[in-house]
């Protein structure tokens, strides 16, 4: 039998599991899907008592009496199949039938305050936080079913089994599938000490199942964010300062005004609305608008930014860890320093939300990743409080942490009060590349040895990094000065075993806003670190893969990754020519992950063929799921470290769409192949793993071929300084 980790205690069961009935009939329980984050934040308190008056359920199971099972979360499903996975993990104790089995999100509303609890999907957190609880509440509601079947038939309950949404009892004959017995059910108090299933019994999770929400997707009902309607709804486009941080000075709206469809012009802090029928009067009615701004003092540029930051890098600097000695009398010595620039998210669906403000409170529908923190922006912005604002998660085309921020959803609710009537903000592309809250540009200055045998034996890692998300969404977790965001897997957490090894960090703070990216500080780190172990390798002679096999000794996860990716890659063995390969790690997120690149250079530049991932993210959910993740990380990550430049000049980015921020394109992807690694461990993350090895997989590989270093990303800016 499995029982909880410890790290899923934060409410006991009988707390974290209630039962009611359906209105019209049937079984319906609440339960908690913990986030470790409200915990970092003092959301639970020490007292289980209070815990349990303080409970505020963000998943419920609903069994109705036609059988259909139906699991509501708070969990934003922006294609990373949460709304499939964590269903996968309530039907597989449940015993459910996987056709009957639905998913929907649940609404954030003024019945369930949101209170203290905080609403987040990032961090590749979901079934890493589910995996217990969500099995728990499947369990309970299975022991509720049979019990009231055992009293029907007048039976020991310890007689019946189940399997396919049906209770059995084998001795004599009888049958009753779950619809059939949820009204009995929903009457019965929830059991505190269900056994889970061990392992070995699951049916559903570990196998490919279908998305549930594909078939939506495909017949074109899915409603994204940009989808929504609502009955009198305008539509909303805001002009905005082109330097960061700029407000609107004098406003001329007469043109504006006069364009066909326009009804509104409403001055904001940090921008002017236009309001008007539909998207496209809107814009041309933005596009009428005269406006002065009023520029901030401080505009930034990113040569100005990398300037200073690399002057950070090259003086000490607070110290995040330590061990060993920090120097080491007769290593052969190596200083290298890289260079990582802002980048911008590049959602597929722009940002967008409706808002309808009323007397009563606030609605919104909005692709949000932070319930919490739009119901907080709508509350300041409406003047209400939070307990009267309801919140729809909508599905959406892309997160990557932009839809953590909450501007667009301040937008929407001061214009919908301002015009009294529901109203949808639109981004457009170039809104959304100009005012994005950008991955912090970093510097990393390495400097390593490697002992008589040429085994690394010191590394000092200092990073200088732009201020991150961390300060604003969680300033208790930067301690000491050190942004834990930018020195993500530097530290103790590092896994290689270098015996001497410093880490050190310098924060710059500019006009530029930045914010969380996909796989957060790893993305910069991992970079710095696995190309840096490459140099460490040609510095004492030895091979690339055997450095990283010898310093993963005592860490067999991530040497089985390390070893499954070079055997499937073909390490070692010829290649066709012209071609290279590289390799690269990263540990973060509970999981350990291990890329190989192949590749070759077209007119001085990497074109990536082929890259072998090998994931070890514990136990496995849905293997399909895992796939489609790891190639759309490695594909998110390649169109970084080829192109990805957010350019400021004078407090303004430069870029505005793909044409100057490229993404990966069909004809330039490689082939994706994952192998994942069986594992009995708890499940690690899956959406931000796959995203960091790639960049210095490719350089690792192009220095084999051209024998330079690529220490400044993108390539593409790299070959052009170079």
């Amino acid at each position: 039998m499995n029982t909880p980790d410890s790290s899923d205690r934060g409410l006991t069961r009988r707390e974290v599991i209630r039962v009611g009935a359906l209105g019209a009939g049937g079984l319906l329980l609440a339960f908690v899907l913990p986030a470790r984050t409200s915990r970092r934040l003092g959301a639970q308190s020490a007292d289980p008592k209070q815990n349990a008056a303080d409970f505020e359920p963000n998943a419920w199971l609903r069994i109705a009496p036609d059988g259909t099972v139906t699991v509501l979360i708070d969990r934003s499903e922006m294609g990373q199949g949460v709304l499939t996975s964590l269903p996968m993990l309530v039907a597989e104790e449940l015993d459910a039938d996987w056709s009957r089995v639905r998913a929907e999100h649940l609404p954030v509303d003024a019945r369930r305050p949101i209170g203290r609890a905080v609403r987040l999907t990032g961090g590749s957190a979901s079934v890493r936080q589910g995996w217990t609880p969500a099995r728990q509440a499947g369990a309970v509601a299975r022991a509720m079913l049979v019990a009231a079947a055992a009293e029907r038939w007048g039976v020991a309950a310890a007689e019946c089994t189940t399997g396919q949404g049906v209770v059995m009892h084998e001795r004599s004959g009888r049958r009753e599938a779950y619809g059939a017995l949820v009204d009995a059910a929903a009457g019965r108090t929830p059991p505190t000490d269900v056994p889970l299933k061990d392992p070995k019994d699951f049916r559903i999770v570990g196998t490919r199942q279908p998305r549930l929400d594909t078939p939506a997707k495909v017949d074109g009902s899915a409603v994204f964010g940009i989808d929504v309607r609502v009955p009198g709804m305008l539509t909303a486009v805001v002009a905005r300062c082109g330097a960061c941080g700029g407000t609107p000075r004098r406003v001329d709206d007469a043109r504006a005004r006069a364009v066909p469809g326009v009804r509104h012009v409403v001055r904001m802090d940090h921008g002017v609305a236009v309001v008007a029928d539909g998207y496209w009067p809107a814009h041309k009615g933005r596009e009428a608008l005269t406006i002065q701004w009023q520029e901030p003092a401080d505009r930034a540029s990113s040569t100005d930014v990398a300037r200073r930051l690399t002057e950070l890098a090259a003086r000490p600097a607070a110290q995040g860890f330590a061990r060993g000695e920090a120097d080491v009398k007769g290593a052969r010595m190596l200083e290298a320093t890289y260079t990582l620039p802002f980048l911008a998210h590049a959602t597929m669906e722009p940002m967008n939300c409706t808002a309808h403000v009323t007397a009563d409170g606030v609605t919104l529908w909005a692709p949000t990743q932070f319930q919490s923190e739009a119901v907080r922006t709508a509350a300041e912005a409406a003047g209400v409080p939070p307990e009267r604002v309801v919140v729809h998660t909508t599905l959406m085309g892309g997160g990557f942490g932009r839809r953590g921020e909450s501007d667009f959803v301040g937008d929407a609710v001061r214009i919908s009060k301002a015009v009294g009537a529901p109203v949808q903000v639109v981004y457009s592309r170039e809104d959304d590349m100009r005012h994005d809250f950008y991955r912090p540009a970093s510097v990393h200055a390495l400097r390593g040895g490697v002992d008589a045998d040429g085994w690394p034996t010191l590394l000092r890692h200092r990073v200088a990094g732009h201020v991150s998300g961390m300060r604003r969404f969680f300033p208790q977790a930067i301690q000491n000065g050190i942004d834990p965001d930018h020195v993500a897997g530097l530290g103790a957490d590092l896994p290689y075993a270098i015996p001497n090894h410093r880490v050190e960090y310098a924060q710059l703070d500019t006009s530029v806003p930045t914010g969380f990216w996909r796989s957060v500080g790893h993305s910069g780190t991992a970079f710095a670190v696995e190309c840096f172990i490459d140099e460490l390798a040609v510095l004492g002679g030895k091979d690339p893969l055997e450095v990283r096999r010898h310093l993963l000794a005592t860490n067999p996860r991530a040497l089985g990754v390390l070893n499954l990716a070079a055997e499937k890659a073909g390490w070692g063995h010829p290649l066709p020519a012209g071609r290279a390969q590289g390799i690269a790690l990263v540990v973060g997120f509970g999981s350990y992950m291990a890329e190989v690149a192949e590749v070759s250079m077209e007119r001085g530049q990497p074109r990536v063929h082929r890259v072998v991932c090998a994931i070890d993210c514990g136990r496995v959910v849905n293997p399909s799921i895992i796939e489609a993740q790891v190639q759309g990380g490695v594909l998110y990550g390649l169109s970084a470290a080829l192109h990805g430049d957010i350019a400021v000049e004078g407090g303004k980015v430069k870029q505005g769409n793909f044409h100057d921020y490229r993404v990966m394109r069909m004809h330039d992807s490689p082939v994706v192949e994952t192998h994942i690694v069986p594992s009995t461990a708890r499940p690690g993350g899956v959406g931000e793993p796959p995203t960091p090895p790639v960049a210095p997989a490719v350089a690792n590989a192009s220095f084999r071929l051209t024998g330079q270093r690529v220490r400044r990303l993108p390539f593409v800016r790299a070959a052009q300084s170079g």
